[in-house]
C-alpha cells in the first residue's frame, strides 16, 4: 500500500513535469516546421495537453483495465470544466471572445452525446473505438481548415504571443519531444501500476479510481496551463485548452484505449452518472461562453458552481465507497 501511494506520487509529479516538457518541444518543433501559431495551439498543443491521459489509458488498456481508461476519460473530462474552469475563473474571471473557441464547444457538445450514445448499450465495442477514431480524424480535418482560415481571430494572437516567449532552437525542441514522450510513457506505467494496487487493496472499482485520483493527475498540467494563461490574460488559451483537450479525451483517449481493449460490460452507473455529469458541465459551459445576450465569459461566481459542483460530484463518488 505504501508503495502504491509512492508510486502514484511520484507518477504524477514525473507526469507533470515530463507533459510540460512534451508539450514545449511538440509546440517548438512544430514551429521550425512551418506551421502557424493557431495550428500549433488547436491540433499540437490540444493534443499534447491530452498525452497524459491518451498514455496512461492506452497503459491501463494493454494490462487488462480498460474501465480505469474509460474512468480517467470521463473523468478528465470532468474535471476539466469543474475543478479546472472553476479555479481558474476564481483568480480570474474567463472572457471568451474567440470565434474558434464558440465554434469548438458545439463540436465538443456533439462528441459528448457521440459518447453517450456508444455507452448507453453498456458496452464499448472494436467498431465503436473505431468510430470515435474515425471522428477524431475529421476533428484534425476541421481543425486544420478552421485554422487555415482564421483571420485575426483572438485564440490566434494569443497563441502567437505565447509561442514567441517560449521558443527554442530545432536541435532543443526535438530533444525535448522525445524526453517528455519518454517519460511520459514511464510516469504513466510507474501511475498505472499504483493505481490498479489501490483499487485492489481498498477493494474499489478500477472505475471508480481513474473518475478519481488518476483523472485529477492526468489534468494537472491543464490546471497549470490554463491558471498561467488566465493570470496573462489570455482567456482563450485557458478556455480552449480545456475544450479541445475534452474533444481529445473523449475521441482519442477512449478510443485508443477500446481499439487495445474492448469493454465487454459498462456499469448503467457509467451512464447515468458519470456521462450525465459530463453532459451537464458541458452544458453549462455552452451556457457561459456564449452569454446569450451578455458578453460570454465565466464569472467568478459561475466559477464557485464550477467548483462546487466538482466537490458535490466527488463526495458522491466517496459516499459510494464508504
Amino acid at each position: 500500500m505504501l508503495l502504491a501511494s509512492l508510486a502514484i506520487i511520484t507518477g504524477f509529479a514525473l507526469l507533470v513535469w515530463s507533459a510540460d516538457r512534451f508539450v514545449e518541444g511538440a509546440a517548438a518543433t512544430a514551429r521550425h516546421v512551418g506551421l502557424s501559431s493557431i495550428l500549433i495551439g488547436m491540433v499540437v498543443v490540444g493534443f499534447g495537453t491530452s498525452a497524459p491521459e491518451m498514455v496512461v489509458s492506452a497503459m491501463a488498456a494493454s494490462d487488462g483495465n480498460p474501465e480505469l481508461a474509460l474512468g480517467n476519460a470521463l473523468g478528465s473530462n470532468i474535471v476539466n470544466i469543474s475543478l479546472i474552469l472553476g479555479v481558474t475563473a476564481l483568480i480570474a474571471p474567463i472572457v471568451v471572445q474567440s470565434n474558434i473557441v464558440k465554434k469548438e464547444l458545439p463540436i465538443l457538445v456533439s462528441t459528448v452525446l457521440l459518447c453517450g450514445y456508444l455507452l448507453y448499450d453498456g458496452a464499448l465495442t472494436f467498431v465503436d473505438a473505431l468510430l470515435l477514431l474515425g471522428s477524431l480524424l475529421l476533428f484534425l480535418i476541421w481543425s486544420v481548415h478552421s485554422g487555415r482560415n482564421s483571420s485575426a481571430d483572438t485564440l490566434e494572437k494569443e497563441f502567437d504571443d505565447e509561442l514567441k516567449s517560449h521558443s527554442m532552437p530545432i536541435s532543443k525542441a526535438i530533444f525535448w519531444l522525445f524526453v517528455g514522450l519518454t517519460l511520459l510513457i514511464i510516469s504513466s506505467r510507474i501511475l498505472v501500476w499504483g493505481a490498479v494496487e489501490i483499487a485492489t487493496s481498498l477493494g474499489v472499482s478500477d472505475l471508480i479510481i481513474g473518475l478519481t485520483i488518476v483523472a485529477l493527475g492526468t489534468s494537472l498540467p491543464e490546471l497549470a496551463a490554463c491558471i498561467l494563461a488566465a493570470k496573462k490574460g489570455e482567456h482563450d488559451i485557458a478556455i480552449g485548452n480545456v475544450v479541445g483537450s475534452n474533444i481529445f479525451n473523449i475521441l482519442a483517449v477512449i478510443g485508443i484505449a477500446g481499439v487495445i481493449e474492448p469493454i465487454n460490460h459498462i456499469s448503467s452507473e457509467v451512464f447515468k452518472r458519470d456521462w450525465g455529469v459530463m453532459l451537464i458541465l458541458t452544458l453549462m459551459l455552452l451556457v457561459m461562453a456564449y452569454g446569450f445576450g451578455r458578453q460570454g465569459k465565466i464569472s467568478r461566481l459561475e466559477g464557485t458552481v464550477l467548483f462546487s459542483a466538482y466537490l458535490g460530484y466527488n463526495a458522491y463518488l466517496i459516499m459510494g465507497i464508504i
